[in-house]
């Protein structure tokens, strides 16, 4: 069993206390890694490393071109090592090795996308209304940067978050979940191997309230950009705004995935499914509400009862599992909460709605698929997020009442409309107050495509091009180029 150190500063280091934090496969139930426990010391040393690679390493000196060959190389690492970060992150997290792959070629190719664009950030130069005046801007780094992440993706969250802020000339100090730290740390020694120098990307690893709330309020810390809850996401900005950072919050939803009567049934429950299921549910963007037209809904829900009575629980690891173990046990608890409050607010169950049990689920903490039909939009199970294999079936009549329903939640991350209208599908991406309209496929995630919330879904944009300028301060430079004094000095021009 392996026990990790920090990475500060270009060195492995051990944390101030010299505790540690068991790392839990939740597959087995078993400790197989421990990480290192940092406190506001370890963070005082991280920050005060990346503060000082802005300005007096090979960091600074480097251009922007040269930033990003170093970034190239670190993604050439990713695909050289993904078979083994993938299997590091299942044992954090519980994901399917199948879909963690995949998401690793992903994140390879978001470094890569990034490291391209670190040499196109441009300033502008803005004509003026004063002859003898030119004027320009620069676009500059907004400065230390601290990433906090989620445990259901550690390293596409790394990536989504510190490949733009390096593209940017940021440096970082990431903190990962308590709960799934180790393949961010096997990460580091990636990026150390890559050639980033010391101080650039930094790693401390422990408690929320101990490691993160620190960080959030490290006066040195010019930014923020957090993954998780909304709860979570709503003290990290409060605490921010103290010290006037710029914050990005990645946070919760309770999207609607919503089936017309003109749809291909099949696809869409395909997509329901996937929704819904992937990733035992753990996903921000999970389509919990599924809002079905009633002429349909008969059809729809016998198609989508027999997908998802298909569905295997198992090991991640096994090629042949569908959906694997809630990742914590805290989480597992919540889960089996909400199907109670589901229950007792009148929802009628038609699948799952137990903890899972059998050969090969005894070391796990599994769920089974539940679905839930007479769900009224009131109802806790449709208002509040699960992050479970939860779904909560609502009928709609037509266009209007699938607008009012979609948006009747205090969340705004996603939406997927299925329809074969492409006026239908039009009107309803821009009625939906979503950050991302998803019509006739769920979870198409791409790095080049912004991706981020409304109301408290959270604030600011990861991925595309605008994820740079959320690490970028715009500096406006006025230059007069009169010889002579004006005539009269207390007049303004």
């Amino acid at each position: 069993m392996k026990e990790h150190q920090l990475y500060i500063g270009g060195e492995w280091v051990d944390p101030e206390g010299g505790d540690h934090l068991d790392s839990v496969d939740p597959y087995r139930g078993e400790v197989w890694a421990r990480i290192a426990r940092g406190g506001v010391k370890d963070v005082a040393r991280a920050v005060d490393a990346a503060r000082q690679a802005l300005t007096s390493s090979p960091w600074a000196d480097m251009s922007a071109s040269q930033r990003g060959g170093v970034m190239r190389r670190l993604a050439d690492l990713v695909v050289e090592h993904l078979d083994r970060l993938a299997e590091i992150e299942v044992r954090d997290n519980g994901k399917l090795l199948a879909e963690v792959r995949g998401q690793l070629r992903s994140v390879a190719e978001c470094w890569y996308y990034y490291a391209g664009l670190a040499d196109k950030i441009e300033g502008a130069s803005i004509p003026l209304e004063k002859p003898d005046m030119v004027a320009f801007t620069n676009r500059e780094p907004i400065g230390v940067v601290a990433a906090l992440t989620a445990w259901n993706s550690p390293l596409w969250f790394t990536a989504v978050k510190c490949a733009p802020a390096l593209a940017a000339g940021c440096t970082v100090v990431v903190k990962p979940s308590e709960f799934a730290s180790v393949s961010t740390l096997e990460f580091a020694a990636l990026a150390e191997q890559a050639g980033l120098p010391a101080g650039v990307f930094n790693v401390v690893t422990g408690l929320g309230l101990e490691v993160g709330s620190a960080l959030v309020e490290h006066p040195d810390v010019a930014k923020v950009t957090f993954t998780g809850s909304d709860v979570t996401g709503m003290r990290v900005y409060e605490t921010a705004a103290r010290t006037m950072k710029r914050v990005s919050l990645e946070l919760g939803g309770k999207s609607p995935n919503i089936v017309f009567d003109d749809a291909d049934l099949d696809l869409a429950a395909t997509g329901a499914v996937s929704g819904i299921f992937g990733a035992a549910g753990q996903m921000c963007a999970a389509g919990s509400r599924l809002l079905v037209q009633r002429s349909v809904k008969k059809e729809f829900t016998e198609k989508l009862l027999e997908l998802a009575r298909g569905v295997r629980l198992g090991d991640p690891m096994d090629a042949a599992t569908n959906v694997g173990p809630i990742a914590t046990p805290p989480q597992f608890e919540k889960v089996l909460h909400y199907i109670d409050v589901a229950e007792a607010d009148g929802a009628r169950r038609l699948l799952g709605g137990r903890a899972a049990t059998g050969p090969g689920l005894t070391g796990g903490q599994f769920v089974e698929p539940t679905i839930y039909d007479g769900v009224t939009n009131d109802m806790r199970i449709a208002q509040e997020e699960v992050f479970g294999p939860i779904l909560s079936i609502i009928e709609f009549d037509d266009e209007e009442e699938a607008v009012r329903l979609g948006n009747d939640v205090a969340y705004g991350l996603v939406a997927g409309v299925w329809t074969t209208s492409i006026g239908r599908a039009m009107r309803m991406s821009k009625a939906l107050k979503v950050g991302t309209v998803w019509v006739n496929t769920y979870r198409a995630y791409s790095y080049m495509v912004p991706f981020g919330g409304t109301k408290r879904s959270g604030l600011g944009r990861e991925h595309g091009i605008e994820a740079v300028h959320e690490y970028l301060e715009t500096k406006s430079v006025v230059i007069s180029t009169r010889d002579d004094a004006p005539a009269n000095a207390f007049v303004m021009r």
